[in-house]
């Protein structure tokens, strides 16, 4: 499945794209037995240049189309631009 949301996401032309499946940690959850993953996703591309968050969020949605109805119960999204990735790394270290 990460390999799904990955291809999906190519769309987006990211310069960094990071898919960490968390559905082992959702185990008997109401959406996990029904078949939907549970998911948490970076995503840094040019194209949420200008973009707040919700727009971000529903390219992100657009580009995984059918899989939000179906294969993804849950989807935690961090979409940054270049820059703001930059910005948030050179403050971690």
């Amino acid at each position: 499945m990460v390999t799904i949301i990955r291809q999906r996401l190519a769309a987006l032309l990211p310069n960094r794209l990071q898919v960490i499946d968390d559905s082992a940690r959702h185990a008997g959850h109401a959406g996990a037995k029904g078949g939907g993953g549970h998911y948490r996703l970076l995503i840094v591309s040019d194209a949420f240049a200008g973009l707040g968050r919700l727009a971000r969020h529903r390219l992100v949605h657009a580009a995984l189309g059918d899989l939000m109805h179906t294969r993804i119960h849950a989807l935690s999204i961090q979409a940054l631009t270049p820059a703001e990735y930059s910005a948030t790394a050179s403050i971690a270290s």
